[in-house]
């Protein structure tokens, strides 16, 4: 949460336009079809798993109710909560999408070369989204119907529907001066969680090489989901770390994290031990 509360000031923040649109945030604990589905076995990526809404990343198919929130009309940027505006979202609102229902960037490397889109990210046109039914979505990967990687890598969207995004909008750990919205992606290295122990489940689809893979398998059946899965690393841009840092002791300033919030987002695991000390370090922010 406190990573969606830095998201949704940072939209704000560097935006001259912020009286013209709303940001709000979802939480998983709000839609009862996460609670329902707890510890059911779905489909994700040809194999099968149990659903655990305790995962860093089961908050996902949320990407996919802003046109029902929106009653399917208008439109909405949808991002994760470790995406963060470093320039002017409005550019991004205002522009013509030409037609399409969906802007997004492709992933990177090979899994976007196969055809998978990042959907961390995505303009959308509320209006041609209609077949979007989150609910009967997700309770169609627990019947086998629905495959999870396809679901989110936007592989079953029509043809023609979703057009390109430049990666600026969609920066992949990378910061410089052209980047509008910086996506802390690599979760091992995401800068709040640095010495952290891991509390996601990797990607698992069997492989024979590399053996990573299936040594992975083996320790997950021996110990569980993450024993032994290590810790989160540093980021290795330090000025992604700061960017982060400064934004969030600005939201210390005007209020809108408190110090209790803070603290307690540390005592349960969420954020890093030494955040205190880095909120007085890291250089504030350029107005």
């Amino acid at each position: 949460m406190i990573g969606a509360v830095v998201s949704r000031y940072s939209l704000t923040r560097n935006s001259d336009h912020a009286g013209e649109f709303d940001v709000t945030i979802m939480d998983t604990s709000e839609q009862a079809f996460f609670r329902e589905h707890e510890g059911q076995i779905y489909l994700r990526d040809g194999d099968k798993r149990p659903w655990l809404n305790d995962d860093l990343q089961s908050f996902t198919p949320l990407r996919f109710l802003p046109p029902e929130l929106m009653d399917y009309q208008g439109r909405a940027l949808v991002i994760d909560p470790d995406v963060f505006a470093a320039g002017d979202v409005w550019d991004l609102l205002s522009r013509d999408m030409q037609g399409h229902a969906i802007l997004c960037r492709a992933k990177s490397g090979s899994k976007g070369r196969k055809g998978a889109f990042a959907s961390s990210v995505m303009l959308l046109d509320c209006a041609q989204l209609t077949h979007w039914r989150t609910a009967e979505n997700f309770a169609e990967m627990f019947s086998f119907q629905r495959d999870y990687m396809d679901w989110v890598s936007l592989k079953l969207e029509p043809a023609g529907s979703i057009g390109p995004l430049e990666a600026c909008w969609n920066d992949f750990d990378h910061l410089d001066a052209d980047t509008r919205l910086l996506h802390n992606t690599k979760r091992k290295t995401q800068p709040w969680k640095t010495g952290l122990p891991v509390d996601y489940r990797p990607a698992d689809t069997f492989r024979l090489f590399p053996p990573r893979h299936w040594i992975r398998r083996a320790r997950r059946a021996l110990f569980g989901d993450y024993r032994f899965a290590g810790t989160y690393k540093r980021h290795p841009d330090p000025a992604q770390e700061a960017f982060f840092f400064a934004l969030l002791r600005e939201c210390l300033e005007e209020g809108l994290v408190s110090e209790a919030m803070l603290k307690d987002e540390m005592a349960r695991g969420h954020v890093r031990a030494d955040a205190m000390s880095l909120l007085e370090s890291v250089p504030p922010l350029a107005a």
